[in-house]
């Protein structure tokens, strides 16, 4: 039981209490009827609401603008900028640093004070975005670079040699190893990209205390506020005049002194009662905003809810999937499991469960898994592909995170060639159906590389992510490792990429980006192309029972072929059939130029899919009459 408060802070609680049934609301927080067409405020079309306010001490004291033309104005620790752009689902801002007072000679960097600092939001709750953070880490001076005097201007000759320190937290980004997109007049640019273009910066909600405070009031119908006389600026809520003020308070000072005298009688017998519903009230409050799921409120910050797979409870699953019985268990990995569920609707539905609480899983391994489940919702709800898995929705709880996706109802491409009854199941695998399973398999590639607005890689194209239908067509999942490749603006290279620690599966990782940590779109390639070796020889991508330097299939296949002994290591099954070695070998050609070593000697997506056309149109026309045709045209 909590212990009651202190008689000073009851007092206090009252006085306050008496004050703001007195004053109006409406003079608390004018911004609330602000009328934007009369008093221009741009970016924003219509009257501000939480965070941004026009009135002091009403809002997040972070976010007060002051309106003007053609930019509106906030001032971020004590550095003042222009309001370019607005995003209302995820409260970022566009900005443009104003001008200071008192500039030195030195610098053209006009927004900068005497003081030579970087931009620095530390402390506050906003955060400069990964993609502003990106654009100052590819930016380089041209070799020489042009230097001021270095003694009397240090701060610019340190903004020309790492452009990226201008933006504090920047500055430590590993910067790409190309020379390309150098500028010759670093400072001249800087000022160019900020006056048109400036830096994006975002709110982190999910680690403001104001944010869970403004819902509680919010939830009450009144007004969140903050104390403007008070350097630590304490949260206020206002409550709305309709429900506190009724229309027989006049502003006439005996009447408030007469209902003054009024209330406090009656306030006098009720407030240990209200007090303690209070505290009740609140402890309730404060459990439920700590349960909010911050998976839940990153996507929708990145991402309109209404462009968002559709939202499952954690109960419907549960019902689905029997309790998420053991027996119908079809899939199983580090962060969880795989569960066959049936919806109410009577789809047939294959439910992952990412456990938050996984007894195995270190709290590294946790932040992944959140990390995995809100990038996998982000990516597949962009994409449609038919051979790539649809996401049918989602559910963040705080007993798990679930993703439902669509039921391939035949196994993985790993089940056929390597799982306990693949000696059965490699007699469907002709070679024509292997054919069309590695043509579908880069189609979907190819469409994740170049049919993207934003380029996707992969980055764990394996044969137990690759996924049989009945009829033996494939469909691509397991998303959760997948990123989206950033092509630089200052790069004339055509060929984009993203720097990042070495993620997949061992045997398919590209042995390049194990090196450089430079995600490209040929990573999948090289993994794909080990899946072509799986297809040929029928042989795993990894196995500790063969010698050391033939463990990984890549490397015994690359040598075999190499040496030209290419037929002993082909899967008997497809050694059988004369007729088929053709096909093999010019798939096994292909494989060859996947792995390559160097990602410059390997095909890109579009041209792997061309030469598996030509193979397969060649292999068509050499079964004839044979009945070995393929399963269907891609």
């Amino acid at each position: 039981m909590p212990e009651p408060p202190p008689y000073s802070s009851i007092l206090t609680l009252f006085l306050l209490s008496s004050l703001f049934l007195l004053t109006p609301a409406a003079n608390r927080c004018s911004s609330l009827t602000t009328d934007i067409s009369k008093s221009p405020c741009p970016p924003f079309t219509s009257s501000p609401s939480f965070p941004f306010s026009l009135s002091p001490g009403c809002g997040h004291p972070s976010f007060q603008i002051k309106c003007g033309f053609p930019h509106s104005i906030i001032t971020i620790n004590y550095l003042s900028f222009a309001i370019i752009k607005y995003q209302p689902y995820s409260s970022s801002l566009t900005l443009s640093p104003l001008a200071a007072t008192g500039v030195t000679d030195c610098s053209s960097l006009h927004f900068l004070s005497l003081s030579n600092h970087s931009i620095n939001f530390s402390g506050t709750p906003f955060r400069v975005s990964d993609a502003s953070c990106s654009r100052f880490s590819v930016l380089r001076s041209c070799s020489p670079p042009n230097l001021p005097n270095c003694s009397h201007c240090p701060w610019d000759c340190k903004l020309i040699k790492n452009p990226a320190q201008l933006l504090h937290g920047c500055g430590s980004m590993r910067r790409p190893l190309s020379e390309q997109g150098c500028q010759d007049d670093i400072l001249g640019f800087l000022e160019n990209f900020f006056s048109k273009w400036g830096i994006e910066v975002e709110w982190e909600e999910f680690q403001d205390p104001y944010f869970s405070s403004c819902k509680t009031c919010q939830a009450k119908n009144g007004v969140c506020g903050f104390n403007s006389s008070d350097p630590s600026k304490h949260f206020i809520c206002f409550l709305s005049q309709s429900s506190i003020s009724p229309n027989w308070i006049s502003t006439r000072s005996s009447n408030r002194l007469a209902i003054l005298c009024s209330i406090s009688a009656v306030t006098c017998l009720l407030l240990a009662g209200s007090i303690a519903l209070a505290i009740f009230r609140s402890k309730r409050l404060k459990s439920s905003a700590s349960e909010e799921d911050p998976a839940t409120r990153f996507l929708h910050r990145i991402r309109s809810a209404s462009l968002l797979p559709p939202v499952f409870t954690y109960e419907e699953l549960e019902t689905a999937t029997y309790k998420f019985d053991p027996k119908r268990k079809i899939g199983d990995g580090g962060f969880g499991s795989v569960y066959l569920g049936h919806l109410n609707d009577g789809r047939t539905v294959a439910v992952k469960y990412l456990h938050r609480h996984h007894h195995h899983a270190a709290a590294a391994g946790m932040a992944f898994s959140t990390k995995s489940f809100c990038n996998e919702i982000l990516i597949l709800s962009s994409i449609d592909h038919p051979n790539l898995v649809k996401l049918h929705g989602y559910c963040s709880d705080p007993r798990g995170l679930l993703l439902v996706y669509e039921y391939v109802p035949n196994g993985t491409l790993a089940d056929h060639l390597h799982g306990p009854k693949s000696i059965y199941r490699k007699g469907c695998l002709t070679w024509p159906v292997r054919l069309d399973i590695a043509l579908q398999t880069a189609l979907a590639i190819e469409y994740l590389h170049f049919f993207v607005v934003q380029a996707i890689v992969h980055r764990d194209i394996t044969s137990s992510n690759i996924f049989v239908e009945k009829d033996m067509r494939i469909k691509v999942g397991d998303f959760g490792l997948s990123r989206l490749l950033v092509v630089p603006e200052t790069s004339s290279s055509s060929t984009g990429f993203v720097w990042t620690g070495p993620q997949g599966t061992p045997g398919y990782l590209d042995p390049e980006y194990h090196r450089s940590f430079r995600l490209t779109e040929k990573s999948d390639v090289y993994s794909f192309g080990v899946v072509l070796l799986e297809l040929i020889t029928g042989q795993k991508a990894v196995d500790q029972s063969r010698e050391k330097g033939e463990m990984a299939l890549a490397d015994l296949a690359v040598s075999k072929i190499q040496m030209g002994m290419l037929r002993q290591v082909v899967d008997p099954v497809l050694a059988a059939d004369p007729e088929a070695m053709e096909g093999v070998n010019a798939v096994a050609e292909l494989a060859f130029r996947c792995v390559a070593a160097d990602k410059d000697d390997r095909p890109d997506a579009r041209e792997v899919v061309e030469e598996l056309r030509r193979i397969r149109d060649g292999t068509r026309a050499g079964c004839g009459s044979n009945g070995k045709a393929s399963v269907g045209d891609v």
